[in-house]
């Protein structure tokens, strides 16, 4: 949760906003962070795994990389979110390429998805891994929004190839 927090002290994305989303939100960290710091925000958190029931905060339980998850989601949020996050990462095998190119296309997916759920001058806070692939996320990422950094909060661990991206701003066609 304090990398959600120095993310925003960086960023300032809580400032505004009404409508947040959680990808990966197991076990609540971050949506209990958002809901502690953004007042009369409406919150959704989306896993595939059960989460405690935290007060104001709506969760769905599915795979967000699902077509038909992406619909519920859209249905349940009934407008779209100035703020996307996820602090979401593969399950580790050991393989440090191997989970780094699996956390990468998790990240990559958040980002494709970002353009159904989340306002034009919405913000979208991905987990990704430097190493394997990290060029073609960022390239993706400014491919799609107008604004891309990356930024490794004190909170994450110096060994850890942890990183995160903050876009902002949905180019339009």
């Amino acid at each position: 949760a304090y990398k959600l927090l120095e993310l925003n002290k960086k960023f300032n994305f809580f400032k505004n906003c009404k409508t947040a989303l959680d990808l990966g939100s197991y076990p609540g960290g971050w949506s209990q962070i958002l809901k502690k710091n953004i007042k009369n925000c409406k919150i959704l958190s989306v896993d595939i795994k059960k989460m405690e029931k935290i007060e104001g905060v709506d969760f769905l339980c599915c795979d967000f990389k699902k077509e038909d998850s992406k619909e519920k989601i859209l249905q349940r949020l009934k407008n779209k979110a100035d703020l996307l996050v996820s602090d979401m990462a593969c399950d580790t095998t050991g393989n440090k390429d191997l989970d780094c190119i699996r956390t990468n296309a998790l990240c990559a997916e958040v980002i494709e998805f970002s353009s159904y759920v989340i306002k034009e001058n919405g913000i979208v806070i991905s987990k990704l891994f430097s190493g394997k692939d990290f060029l073609m996320v960022k390239n993706l990422a400014q491919n799609k929004f107008h604004k891309v950094n990356f930024f490794k909060p004190d909170s994450s661990r110096n060994y850890s190839k942890e990183t995160y991206i903050h876009c902002a701003g949905i180019k339009t066609l």
